[in-house]
């Protein structure tokens, strides 16, 4: 934590400015979330401006100076204030999984084991009688296996096309597109002929230009959009389908390195430190709690349960709650279930949205997000890339208020941006990412969608797959330098089938050692500054 200007702190150099958990600066935050709950946040906020504090930081982790002591402490005070104030939205946003349940009138029911599974639309989805004979059923075959590698490639490469533009506004992603004439976003971001004056206004991220570049792409470098998928196969293979959130919890602690969290994660990280149990880890000085950061986790309880959306959602759910509430925890459950959907086989992009949308309390505001973002782009009369940027000057236009990293307006993109590009590939993570907001974690489960859509790693452009060279680069556990083929096949060992007993699949062993060459050591923050 940093000092307050003291001499012992100038002696040991510049005051230390750790990005998420500061309470001056989740203050400023907590007083935004709050507003948008409908919490009456005025007095609180008169008595903090009052004192000399100041809002959120609006793009960046940490305020630049540090605070007097008193400040800091008042900071402490009033985010125990700000939990105390009712919230009018949580009647219609409930936090049990019962709860969500009964706000979903048509969750889905979980298949039954040996007989059919009705898709979305009430058909069936496979072809198959009741053995699931002449298709290949979501659990089973040769197909699943190539659809998941199609996914784990389409998460990599989407992240890869957002992570050089993070934390840049809107205008900054046009202008930096249209000045190597890359707009509509159709290719790689690159430095190559991008005038000097534009690169001087909108620098790349600068920890991921070095390797997200066109010029420089060589594999997959480290993100948090893929090391939270690698952690949820560990969490499989250590705890099976029927983990505990403390079980997320103790995996945490065992593999995931404390800078490598971020936002929410971070503070649940830091509560979990301090004694806190679950699902106390997630409210405890959280104003991130409704951010991305639990939707960025939940691709694996989708391939891990092909055609089975409920359960992917469930399990979506247990891992949520510990670092996230309410918005936060419907992000993860909505995209788990659009995951299982498309992982199942299910055709159609729109299929699998709606799909997605049956977990989600029909009265949220993610729910309502997620629909506005499916509509405008269907509205949208041309449905061109060009077309696109209409789609996402209405969406910046209804939710541009809010913080980059929160679930919303992320989740409304998301979705417009599959509808839009109809799943394919290359359209859904060029207008993921070309519409600003969190771009790599778009991209990623963007990409991770159209890629269980097109079906087959080669059904993807080899522009996209080619520079990731079968290989990512990570900090979580033995899988740096493992290739996508290899996931692929850990995630398909991991299946919980829903036409075989559970209880019949023999135990996933541990993950192999990588069989490609690490990675350069590269190490990337990602997904929040």
């Amino acid at each position: 934590m940093s000092g307050s200007g003291s001499p012992s702190a100038a002696a040991h150099g510049a005051p230390l400015r750790l990005t998420w958990v500061q309470p001056e600066d989740l203050l400023g935050h907590e007083l935004r979330q709050a507003a948008e709950d409908g919490r009456e946040t005025a007095a609180v906020e008169r008595t903090w401006l009052a004192a000399g504090g100041s809002p959120a930081p609006e793009r960046a982790g940490a305020s630049e100076a540090p605070p007097d002591g008193q400040l800091r402490t008042l900071a402490l005070q009033l985010l125990d204030e700000l939990a105390l104030l009712p919230s009018p939205s949580a009647a219609k946003e409930p936090g049990s999984l019962a709860g969500v349940r009964a706000a979903c009138p048509s969750w889905p029911a979980h298949p039954v084991p040996g007989g059919e599974t009705p898709a979305c639309d009430g058909t069936d989805a496979y072809g198959a009688d009741a053995n699931g004979i002449g298709a290949d059923r979501p659990g089973t075959g040769e197909g699943l296996l190539h659809r998941l590698e199609a996914g784990w490639l389409g998460r990599a490469a989407g992240c890869l096309l957002g992570k050089p533009v993070e934390k840049l506004p809107l205008a900054g992603v046009r202008e930096l597109a249209r000045a190597t004439g890359n707009w509509p976003l159709d290719d790689w971001f690159t430095q190559e002929g991008l005038p000097a004056e534009v690169s001087a206004r909108w620098p790349w991220n600068r920890r991921s230009g070095p390797t997200s570049l066109a010029e420089n792409i060589d594999g997959m470098p480290e993100d948090d959009d893929l090391n939270y998928p690698l952690l949820g196969l560990l969490l499989l293979q250590r705890h099976g389908h029927d983990f505990t959130t403390a079980d997320v919890a103790k995996l945490w602690l065992d593999e995931l390195p404390a800078g490598r969290t971020f936002t929410a994660e971070r503070v649940a990280y830091r509560n979990l430190l301090d004694g806190l149990e679950p699902p106390h880890t997630a409210t405890r000085h959280n104003p991130f709690r409704e951010w991305i950061g639990a939707q960025i986790r939940a691709d694996v309880f989708g391939w891990t349960n092909p055609g089975d959306p409920a359960r992917a959602a469930e399990q979506a759910w247990r891992d949520a709650t510990l670092s996230h509430t309410a918005n936060g925890v419907y992000g993860a459950v909505f995209v788990a279930a659009t995951v299982a959907a498309a992982a199942g086989g299910t055709p159609d992009v729109l299929g699998c949205l709606r799909t997605g949308l049956r977990v989600v309390p029909e009265h949220s505001r993610l729910a309502r997000a997620v629909t506005f973002g499916i509509e405008t782009a269907l509205a949208e009369p041309s449905g061109t890339a060009a077309g696109f940027e209409t789609v996402v000057d209405r969406l910046h236009e209804v939710y541009g208020h809010h913080h980059w990293v929160h679930v919303l307006p992320n989740a409304a993109l998301l979705a417009a941006a599959l509808t839009h590009a109809d799943g394919d590939f290359t359209g859904s993570i060029c207008r993921a990412v070309s519409g600003g907001w969190d771009t790599d974690s778009n991209g990623a489960t963007a990409g991770s969608i159209a890629g269980l859509l097109a079906g087959s790693p080669g059904a993807l452009p080899a522009r996209w797959t080619e520079p990731l060279k079968n290989r990512l680069s990570t900090t979580v556990g033995t899988f740096d330098g493992v290739g996508f083929d290899t996931l692929a096949r850990l995630t398909a060992g991991l299946v919980r089938s829903p036409y075989r007993d559970p209880a019949a699949a023999a135990p996933p062993g541990p993950s192999p050692a990588p069989e490609n060459p690490p990675a350069a050591p590269d190490r990337q923050e990602t997904s929040a500054p």
